[in-house]
Formats: C-alpha cells, structure tokens, sequence
C-alpha cells in the first residue's frame, strides 16, 4: 500500500491482486499492431485507471503480463507506461513496478485523461465539474476580452460564431463553439487562462456526442453566443459577463435533459 504522506508504495511490496477480467482482451477486441500500439495500449490502460479498475495506490501487473494480455511486445509496454506516467497517473521503481498515483497528481488537463473521464462512467459528474468551472472563470475571462481584445482576436470571435451558423453537421457546430471559447480565452489577455480551453473543448465534444440537440435549441444556442460576441465588439463588460452566464445556464439544462 502507499505511503500516506508520499503517495508512495513501501517496500518490500506485495503484489495487488486484480480481477483477470480487467486485464483480459476481450474476445472481439482487435489486436494491437503498428507504430502506434504503445498509444492505444496507454489509451487502454488509461481508461481502466480513470474508471476506477485500479485504484491509486495499486501496482499494477508487470510487463510481462501486459505484453501477455494485449499482445504486444514488452518495449510497446514500457513506452505505455512512460506515456502514462507523463500523464501523471503512474509512477514506476526498480523491483516495485508500476503504481497508479493519487489523482490529485493526475494531469487533469491533459487530452487523453480528459478524455478517459468523459468516457468513464462517471462522465455525467465529470461534465458537472466542467461547467462548476466554466461557471468560474468565462464570465470574468469574457468580460477582460471586452477590456483587452485586439482586432485580429474580435476577428477569431467572430470567424467562430460565423462557422457555427454554416455548419452542416452537428460536429462542425460543436467544433466551432469550442473554437469560439477558446478565442475568447485568449482575447482575455491572460496567459493561464488558455489552457483551460483543453477543457471546455473536451466537455463540449463528449457532451454533444451523447445529445441529441434540436433545431430550436441550436438556433437560441446560437442566439446567446451572438449576444457574447456583439458585446465583446462593442467592448462591454458587464454585457459580456452576463450575456455567457445565459449560455452556460442553458448548457446546464442540455446537462440536465441528458442526465434524466
């Protein structure tokens, strides 16, 4: 078990006895094969971490046994699990093995976990942690776009909202919002906003990939982002902070519908 300061296993280390069936491939499952099998293998791995297959603090099986279970070869393992250690879900030593980190270590904004947890099934509070968030930081980031906004960054405003409205499928529509928000993330002048974008992109992609959205919501969708983007062009802030705050509250029902 880890220790309760670090994290850490203690050694010597008995290994964790897991359920086979977490790590057996599935019978229908495709063979991992080609220059990306040590990505789909840290995907595959990943997902069972986030889903809560292997808690923090379990040592996981070792090479040997992955490079058993999937197939693969020992080296496609190892780069796995340097992927994901990058990621901050596990750490490794010599004659422990790897152990999977306390979350609060995760790379929470990091892709790929974002996407494992928006595919776990936990993914309905994984979108309410997101919009919690969104509910946090976009107003008052808005609301500095329509301070500090150059031009050229009103022009990516508006490009976006321009690209929701042409688009011809649903997720072009999603791909365009999430471009939207972003581009007002950057008009806000501060730097460590931007990442956050990761984030809203994420929520955004696995939340309308699992809604259907009617041809009346899309259309008052759009209407509320207009009202964002003609307030930041006219340099309002107050305007702006409560015109997103509209936004995010009818994301909050589209949550909530889907929830039911």
């Amino acid at each position: 078990m880890p220790d309760k300061k670090s994290g850490k296993p203690t050694a010597p280390v008995d290994t964790v006895t897991v359920d086979r069936s977490a790590t057996t491939r599935r019978p229908n499952s495709p063979r991992m094969a080609g220059a990306s099998v040590h990505v789909s293998l840290a995907g595959e791995i990943g997902l069972r971490i986030v889903r809560g297959d292997y808690p923090p603090g379990t040592i996981l099986p070792n090479e040997a046994k992955w490079s058993e279970v999937f197939e693969v070869s020992r080296s496609a393992v190892r780069e796995a699990i340097k992927m994901l250690m990058a990621k901050g879900l596990l750490s490794s030593r010599p004659k422990i093995g790897s152990w999977v980190e306390p979350k609060e270590r995760w790379n929470l904004l990091d892709r790929d976990v974002l996407g494992w947890y928006a595919a776990s099934p936990d993914r309905e509070a994984f979108l309410r942690a997101v919009q919690e968030l969104r509910h946090m930081i976009e107003p008052e980031a808005t609301a500095l776009a329509a301070e500090r906004r150059t031009e050229e960054q009103m022009n990516a405003i508006s490009q976006a909202l321009h690209d929701m409205d042409q688009a011809t499928s649903l997720q072009q529509r999603t791909e365009s919002d999430a471009r939207f928000h972003i581009a007002i993330l950057r008009a806000s002048g501060n730097d460590l906003l931007v990442p956050l974008g990761v984030l809203i992109e994420s929520a955004l992609n696995h939340l309308f990939a699992h809604v259907t959205r009617e041809e009346d919501n899309l259309r008052y969708a759009l209407k509320l982002h207009e009202n964002i983007e003609k307030s930041i062009r006219l340099q309002r802030p107050a305007m702006a902070r409560n015109a997103v705050r509209k936004a995010l509250a009818n994301t909050d029902q589209i949550i909530a519908r889907w929830s039911r």
